[in-house]
């Protein structure tokens, strides 16, 4: 039994990969599709996995949904405002080129506080290829640093949606999992960021893509 779980569990991830990276569709369509599969792999009744999904959502979206809208909400006051430029622009002209990673990991750390994953990429890639086009370094030099930030603060730190679901369906504190979080959250950031991108840089120098700089780096 235990085993036909794992294998329902693999199924529905598969299906969500596949889904989004391969298919192109919404992420949350492609959560539903996994979610079915997982659910008619493992053996559930019909009748039982729309009762279920129906119930799950509910409670979700009951526990956490008002956060999540609200989230969604300020991020994009910040977008449309040019309030996340401003902040990156602040951060970019008070660094030196050594220390340019570092600022990269932590202007994604404070963009991604608001912001869903996918959104803080748009947000930044035209500022990694910028600074790094700057800075002639090469662009995964700056990226990897942008990319942890935004990875590990989306993985570990409320108010973003994964955090929070996981802690409305444990009963678990918001306080001390926001203070945990942030503890495991920094020194990830640090080793799968800036000190990693170095020897990446090296692997892999490819420079900016003018395609990607628009008018900033005309």
């Amino acid at each position: 039994m235990t085993g036909q779980l794992v294998l329902a569990a693999l199924a529905g991830i598969a299906t969500i990969v596949i889904l989004i990276v391969w298919v192109k569709i919404h992420p949350f369509l492609a959560l539903m599709a996994g979610s079915g599969v997982m659910a008619i792999a493992a053996g559930a009744n019909y009748v039982d996995l729309f009762a279920s999904f129906t119930t799950g959502v509910g409670a979700t979206i009951s526990g956490t949904g008002l956060l999540i809208v609200l989230g969604s909400i300020i991020g994009t006051l910040m977008v449309g405002s040019g309030g996340a430029d401003a902040i990156v622009d602040t951060i970019l002209d008070k660094t030196p080129i050594k220390r340019l990673p570092w600022a990269m990991a932590l202007i994604a750390f404070v963009i991604g506080i608001p912001l869903f994953f996918e959104v803080g990429v748009v947000i930044l890639i035209p500022v990694v290829m910028f600074a790094a086009r700057r800075a002639k370094q090469p662009a995964i030099l700056v990226g990897i640093p942008a990319l942890a930030g935004l990875s590990v603060l989306h993985a570990l730190v409320p108010p973003h949606p994964g955090p929070l679901i996981a802690i409305d369906s444990l009963g678990a504190n918001l306080g001390m999992t926001l203070g945990f979080g942030l503890i495991i959250a920094i020194p990830t950031v640090i080793l799968s960021g800036p000190l990693l991108a170095k020897p990446m840089a090296r692997w892999v120098p490819v420079p900016a893509n003018e395609d990607f700089l628009g008018a900033k780096g005309g």
